[in-house]
């Protein structure tokens, strides 16, 4: 690849959520919603598209926008957001976007002649009587995702659950149905696809029920069937036989906590929902997810990671933070703190929610406005015991190890999204090979942090080989982190 590509793997200022990984004619091409930077519900911002070629997942391009949430007939306004996408090639060569908008009920359609040009609103999906699917009696329509099989049969899967058994189930469930080559028409009846948590007890989905982010891939021969649990912070995934068929559960694919990797039983990442797919690109599978970022659910960024496929199962992937980079991190040069691939405090993690996390959690942030480029993007707010951590390295030379940082306590930064500290910080962070006791502490670096931003550096020690890094704060105060260094 021309560069190293890390976690997230978009640019810092990029805020897509619920990413559908697609490759056309030789790049990958990414459907998200788009999150507005501190923004105050989901999915504020148009869609917009990026891709790169398959051989250089490094060599992301920005497509632009491709659908307004304003094209839509119901939303002159802009009152309305767009939530999660899926795009497929038609029958005919054209493109397909399937979406909703927030909380209505229908599945709009859009259409353009390439994977990212300025796509034009179609219609609604509908019953063979002209009636709008999702209106009257019907179940409520959310998160499309379509699939057209190699016979040009072409089949939609939505729905939503509530998050908790207590809850009333309203008009929410798990559905497939087929759709006539129109894209429009509903072909056969919506049926059931996996249970929502309210029917889970007693199935084989009762640690892991449907809650959304319905996305479907055939792979040799099987339709595997991609969804978010109910604990929103993981991706799993159910075979079936044909598309229509009864999905066997199958797995976790990834937590955006790394809740269940490597046996982890604890949130090692602010939790929040996740939403994405799997995506077969140069020879390699990666699984495509989401995180959450500046206390809140409604900025998350787009991470993916490589994941073993044996031809049958998949195998969960531990989240990184070199992601798409297809080896670990070169021991040299400057990185930013943005991609600790895990952030806690001194007593773990919460959901992302603000009223639990600004004054003993530290978080991703920014300075600048929304999109703006460069808007230094940094971990705020680390007190003691607050860590970082970073996987993996290829460690061969490096023997000095520096980070840059400066104090939380300016009243120009406190408020929403960066909380005021007792004192500037004043400590040191230890440096360690990895996350259990009996890991090497490999480097001690002092740091007296004040307003600006102030490199603190000390000599390194570490094993060569593929090695994690982990910096955890001690000391009075607290530091927001924007890089480290290696060399």
């Amino acid at each position: 690849m021309k560069k190293q590509v890390f976690n997230p793997y978009l640019p810092s200022y990029e805020y897509i959520p619920d990413g559908e990984p697609r490759v056309f004619n030789g790049r990958l091409y990414i459907y998200g919603s788009h999150d507005k930077f501190n923004g105050d519900v989901y999915c504020q911002n148009d869609y917009v598209c990026w891709s790169a070629p398959e051989t250089d997942l490094s060599d992301w391009r920005y497509e632009g926008v491709i659908f307004k949430k304003t094209q839509d007939p119901r939303n002159a306004d802009g009152s309305h957001a767009l939530w999660a996408p899926d795009v497929c090639q038609g029958l005919d060569g054209k493109f397909y976007l399937y979406y909703c908008l927030d909380f209505l009920k229908e599945i709009g359609v859009a259409v353009c002649d390439e994977p990212a040009g300025e796509y034009q609103f179609l219609g609604f999906v509908r019953w063979q009587d002209g009636r709008v699917l999702g209106t009257e009696n019907d179940t409520r329509q959310f998160d499309p995702g379509i699939f057209i099989d190699d016979d040009e049969r072409i089949y939609l899967y939505s729905g939503n659950s509530p998050r908790y058994a207590d809850m009333p189930n309203k008009d929410k469930n798990s559905q497939k149905m087929e759709l006539e080559r129109d894209m429009l028409t509903i072909k056969s009846a919506p049926v059931e696809n996996l249970p929502i948590i309210t029917a889970a007890p007693g199935t084989e989905y009762a640690e892991h029920p449907f809650f959304e982010a319905s996305s479907v891939r055939k792979i040799n021969g099987k339709y595997y069937f991609i969804y978010s649990s109910t604990w929103m912070h993981e991706l799993c995934w159910a075979v079936a036989d044909t598309p229509l068929g009864d999905y066997r559960f199958g797995g976790v694919l990834v937590s955006n906590s790394d809740i269940g990797a490597n046996g982890n039983k604890e949130a090692l990442n602010y939790r929040g929902n996740t939403h994405g797919s799997v995506a077969f690109v140069n020879g390699k599978w990666y699984v495509f997810y989401h995180r959450q970022t500046n206390r809140h659910f409604f900025s998350r960024q787009a991470c993916a990671e490589e994941i073993k496929f044996d031809g049958e199962k998949f195998y969960q992937a531990e989240v990184t933070s070199c992601g798409l980079n297809g080896a670990p991190l070169k021991d040299e040069g400057v990185y930013e703190a943005r991609i600790a691939c895990h952030l806690y405090s001194k007593n773990g993690t919460t959901e992302s929610l603000e009223d639990q996390q600004n004054q003993e959690h530290p978080a991703f942030t920014q300075e600048g406005d929304d999109r703006e480029e460069n808007p230094n993007q940094y971990i705020n707010n680390m007190r003691d015991g607050a860590t970082a951590g970073y996987r993996y390295f290829n460690f061969e030379k490096a023997n000095w190890i520096s980070v840059k940082v400066r104090g939380t306590s300016d009243a120009g930064r406190a408020g929403k999204v960066c909380p005021k500290a007792d004192a500037f910080g004043k400590g040191k962070f230890v440096v360690r090979d990895g996350r259990e006791s009996d890991s090497k502490i490999v480097a001690e670096i002092p740091v007296d942090a004040g307003s600006d931003w102030k490199d603190f550096g000390a000599a390194l020690s570490v094993d060569s080989g593929k090695k994690p890094l982990y910096f955890t704060y001690t000391g009075e105060g607290a530091v927001d982190f924007m890089s480290f260094e290696l060399k």
